[in-house]
């Protein structure tokens, strides 16, 4: 199996943007095990107050995040980056099973190998609490955002 994932640091402002962009579309296909195999193997994860460690524990947290946030939908946008690390700002919005609805914002901090796996992620998170028609991230759960669909910058996120 092929351990590497294109882009390859050191990062330019276009392979940091494509590196963040594949990120987002993977987190919104919402598969774990898809999710899990762009970091690697030994990956460490800091998650709000939780730490994770390896594919199979990504997977693990992943299963119980996405049952619990449902009608999740992810944007990310470059903040800086150097060498072989990014840091990004995202949102993010979803619901609960009993219908209420959050945008919960953060920031990442990422690390990554030689062959382009992230092998540390480190993430802030805090949801605000919205109403259904505050939402501002409307594309079909049936694929990635859409390359038309507004940014967090030009959503004033």
């Amino acid at each position: 199996m092929d351990e590497s994932r294109p882009p390859f640091p050191p990062f330019t402002p276009e392979t940091a943007i494509q590196k963040i962009r594949g990120a987002e579309d993977v987190w919104n296909s919402c598969d774990p095990s898809r999710v899990s195999l762009v970091y690697s193997p030994d990956s460490s994860w800091r998650n709000r107050s939780e730490f994770i460690n390896g594919r199979a524990e990504i997977v693990a947290f992943l299963t119980r995040k996405w049952r619990r946030e449902l009608d999740y939908r992810l944007i990310k946008e470059l903040w800086v980056f150097a060498d072989a690390r990014i840091a990004v700002r995202f949102a993010y919005e979803w619901h609960d099973d009993s219908g209420n609805w959050f945008r919960s914002y953060g920031n990442e901090n990422w690390e990554f190998d030689a062959g382009g796996l992230m092998t540390r992620r480190l993430a802030s998170i805090n949801d605000l609490p919205i109403r259904e028609s505050e939402r501002r991230f409307h594309w079909d759960r049936s694929g990635p955002r859409p390359d038309d669909h507004p940014g967090l910058s030009d959503l004033g996120l």
